[in-house]
């Protein structure tokens, strides 16, 4: 059974400011077939590649990329704030719409030889992507494929990412912003 998962996403309007549409994912994840069915399909487009390591951006990159972690039978990676993982981490800074924010894995979790596969929600603009992607490769992990259980492709951060030879799978796209 294949499921529409696009029809268990709720949109709501003028959140998390007038004129955006918030797609929301929690209805996905809430249903255990479409969350399940979610977890599958990016997890069966990324079998015998040699995955070694799934990462996940905080905090809904985290849902997803578990489970497709453990449908590899990979390690997972959390890439977190900065300040939230003890030990030492390295950090990678980006831009944000009014200053900078930083995000940080542990400085021992990935290394040459690695290959990574980048998990996240929801890609719209891809500054958040773009810097995980940039903090993974400074480890000498070898970053080549991104995955979304949603792509905003007005927003053009997909593009963004295939700029820097990333291939970007989504689940599903909305348009608009």
């Amino acid at each position: 059974m294949s499921l529409d998962l696009k029809s268990l996403v709720r949109t709501i309007p003028d959140y998390p400011k007038k004129g955006i549409l918030f797609r929301d994912i929690t209805t996905l994840i809430e249903h255990p077939d479409g969350f399940r069915e979610s977890v599958e399909r990016i997890a069966a487009a990324h079998r015998g590649q040699g995955i070694t390591h799934v990462a996940g951006i905080e905090a809904r990159g985290f849902i997803f990329g578990a489970g497709v972690a453990i449908a590899l039978g990979t390690g997972f990676v959390p890439i977190r704030k900065k300040g939230k993982l003890p030990g030492e981490t390295i950090g990678q800074n980006y831009a944000l719409e009014y200053g900078v924010d930083t995000i940080e894995i542990h400085a021992d979790v990935v290394t040459a030889g690695h290959k990574v596969l980048l998990v996240d929600d929801l890609i719209a603009t891809g500054g958040t992507a773009i810097a995980a992607v940039g903090l993974l490769r400074r480890t000498g992990a070898l970053v080549e494929q991104a995955a979304f259980a949603i792509d905003l492709p007005d927003l053009g951060g997909a593009s963004k990412l295939a700029a820097e030879g990333i291939a970007v799978s989504a689940l599903m796209e909305f348009a608009g912003h």
